[in-house]
C-alpha cells in the first residue's frame, strides 16, 4: 500500500496555492502523465472529476470526489483501477506571507502484480507531481517571490 507525504515551505500565500490545486480543470496543462480532465458537478464546496493518467502503456481513468474547505482540499476515490485512494492538501499561512503545504496520498491497486510493477516508480512520480505544482506556482505568481 504505497503512501507518500510531503511537506513544503513555499513563498506563495496559502490562498494562492489553494487556488492552484483547486483548479482541477487545468491539471492536464502542467501535471506529468495527466492526459485529460473532465470536471462535473462543481459547487463551492467540491466537485467530481475524471482524470486520465497515462504512462508508457498504462492509461487509466480515475474518478474522484474533491472537497474544498478552508485551507484544505480532500480527494476521495470513486472509480478506477485502485482498491482505494485518499489524498489531501493542507495550506497553512506563515507570518512572512508564504505558506506551509502538507500533502498526503495513500492508495492501493486492486491488482497486486500491477502494484509491484508500478510501486517502484510511485515515489518518483509523486515527487514529479509536487514539483509540477511548484513550477506552476512560479509561472502563475512569479519566481520573484522566492
Amino acid at each position: 500500500m504505497p503512501k507518500f507525504t510531503e511537506v513544503r515551505e513555499l513563498p506563495y500565500s496559502a490562498e494562492q496555492m489553494y487556488q492552484l490545486v483547486a483548479d482541477v480543470e487545468k491539471y492536464a496543462e502542467f501535471l506529468p502523465w495527466c492526459q485529460g480532465v473532465r470536471v462535473y458537478n462543481r459547487t463551492e464546496t467540491g466537485l467530481y472529476a475524471d482524470l486520465i493518467i497515462g504512462f508508457k502503456m498504462f492509461r487509466e481513468r480515475f474518478t474522484s470526489h474533491v472537497t474544498f474547505s478552508e485551507g484544505r482540499i480532500e480527494v476521495e476515490y470513486i472509480k478506477g483501477p485502485l482498491k482505494y485512494l485518499h489524498n489531501h492538501w493542507q495550506f497553512i499561512p506563515r507570518a512572512d506571507g508564504g505558506c506551509h503545504v502538507d500533502f498526503l496520498v495513500d492508495f492501493e491497486f486492486r491488482n497486486r502484480i500491477f502494484e509491484k510493477l508500478v510501486g517502484g516508480i510511485f515515489t518518483e512520480a509523486v515527487h514529479h507531481m509536487i514539483e509540477a505544482f511548484e513550477t506552476r506556482a512560479d509561472a502563475l505568481y512569479g519566481e520573484a517571490q522566492k
